[in-house]
C-alpha cells in the first residue's frame, strides 16, 4: 500500500470510503459530492491538495484524513482533523499511521504560520466509534467537549409564536447573504464549539441549500436572527426517513431574551413540513451557555446520538 496526497478528481474516490467507514460505524451521515465540496472547499484554514492524505492499496483508495486549522475567540488556535477507513483496512495500523502523519502536518503549519500558543490537535468522534476512541486514547488525546445530535420525532403541533415587535421575516436573496453572513459571526462568537469561517465556506454552502427553507429575521436595515434549514434528499433516501435539519440557529445578543430564536425555529419547522417532511435534527454543544441545549428541549428535540471532540497539546 501506499500514502499520497489529494489530486483533483479524488472527490468520488473519497466519498465511497467515507461512506462505508460511516456505515461500519453506525454513522448515520451520508456523504454527496456537494456535501464534500461545500465542507471541503478551500480557504485560509485548508489547500486540499497540501492538507488530505489518502491510503492506497493495489490501487484501490481505501482511507484519507484531512486537516485544518481554526481560530477561537481566545486566542488559541485548533487543529481539527477527520479519518476514514475502510473496515477491511482496520487494525493493521493504518489509521494510526494516518494520525501520526497529520499531526506532524498540523505541526508545520502552525510553525510555518507562527501561531500563538496554546495550539491543540482535534477529533470529533461519535459515541459510536469505538476502536477511533481506543487509537486517540492511546495517542494521547482526551475528551474535551460534547455534542448532542437532537431530534425533533414529528412536525406535529408546531406551536404559533409571534415575532417581537419591530422584527420581519423577508424572502432571501444572494444580495442579502454578506448580511446574514454578519450577522451570524457575531452571534456565534461567544458559542462554545462554534468557529468563526469565512465568507468563503459560507457561500460554499449556501450554493448547496435552498434558501427558500431559511427563515432570517431582519430589523430595519439590520439581520438580527437566522436559522438555515436545509434537507439532505440522498442521507433520507438511503435511511428511508423525511428529516430536515434546523442549523446555524443564531441570535444577535441586544435581540436575546425576546424569544425570537424559538419563533424562527417553529416557522423552520412549517418549512420543512411543508416539503413533506416528518422530523428535524440539529447539533448542539451541550454545554452552550446560551442555554441552547435546554431551548432545543423546550421545541421538543431529543437526543439521540453524542459526538466527543478529543484534544491533546501539540508538541512543547
Amino acid at each position: 500500500m501506499t500514502f499520497r496526497l489529494y489530486r483533483d478528481g479524488d472527490f468520488a474516490l473519497m466519498l465511497e470510503a467515507a461512506n462505508e467507514s460511516a456505515r461500519a460505524d453506525s454513522d448515520d451521515r451520508v456523504f454527496t459530492l456537494d456535501t464534500f465540496k461545500t465542507n471541503y472547499a478551500a480557504d485560509k484554514s485548508f489547500d486540499p491538495k497540501a492538507d488530505i492524505l489518502l491510503a492506497e492499496a493495489r490501487g484501490d483508495l481505501i482511507g484519507f484524513v484531512r486537516g485544518l486549522w481554526l481560530q477561537q475567540q481566545d486566542g488559541s488556535v485548533l487543529y481539527p482533523h477527520y479519518g476514514y477507513l475502510r473496515p477491511a483496512w482496520r487494525r493493521k495500523g493504518i489509521g494510526g499511521a494516518m494520525l501520526r502523519y497529520m499531526q506532524h502536518h498540523l505541526a508545520e503549519i502552525g510553525d510555518q504560520r507562527g501561531h500563538g500558543l496554546p495550539r491543540l490537535y482535534q477529533a470529533y468522534v461519535w459515541d459510536t466509534e469505538i476502536s477511533t476512541q481506543r487509537m486517540l486514547e492511546n495517542a494521547g488525546y482526551q475528551p474535551s467537549e460534547y455534542f448532542a445530535l437532537m431530534c425533533r420525532p414529528d412536525l406535529e403541533n408546531i406551536p404559533d409564536l409571534p415575532l417581537p415587535e419591530g422584527i420581519e421575516i423577508r424572502p432571501v436573496e444572494p444580495e442579502h447573504y454578506p448580511a446574514i453572513f454578519e450577522s451570524e459571526s457575531e452571534a456565534f462568537r461567544d458559542h462554545i464549539g462554534v468557529f468563526s469561517i469565512s465568507y468563503e465556506w459560507f457561500l460554499a454552502q449556501a450554493e448547496t441549500q435552498d434558501n427558500s427553507l431559511w427563515r432570517i429575521a431582519w430589523s430595519g436595515d439590520k439581520v438580527v436572527g437566522c436559522v438555515r434549514s436545509f434537507i439532505l434528499t440522498d442521507e433520507n433516501a438511503l435511511r428511508q426517513r423525511l428529516r430536515g435539519y434546523t442549523e446555524s440557529i443564531s441570535v444577535r445578543k441586544p435581540w436575546r431574551g425576546k424569544g425570537l430564536a424559538k419563533t424562527l425555529i417553529a416557522l423552520n419547522f412549517t418549512a420543512l413540513k411543508e416539503r413533506g417532511m416528518e422530523e428535524a435534527a440539529l447539533n448542539v454543544h451541550t454545554n452552550n451557555p446560551t442555554g441552547a441545549f435546554k431551548l432545543y428541549e423546550s421545541m421538543g428535540f431529543r437526543v439521540v446520538k453524542m459526538r466527543t471532540a478529543y484534544r491533546k497539546p501539540f508538541r512543547t
